[in-house]
């Protein structure tokens, strides 16, 4: 869990050059680790109850 956060809140470097397709690319892999994320939980919670 500690590399999912790392991801969500760290620093931008400014030595890294940005883009359109790279900064989209971001955009959908946090979109896709969210909903994943979101998904175990509601199992986790469907199937305690």
């Amino acid at each position: 869990m500690k590399q999912v956060f790392a991801y969500f809140f760290r620093k931008e470097d400014p030595n890294r050059p940005t883009n359109f397709n790279l900064k989209a690319m971001h955009f959908i892999n946090k979109a896709a680790i969210l909903i994943f994320i979101v998904g175990i939980v509601i199992y986790i919670i469907r199937k305690l109850y």
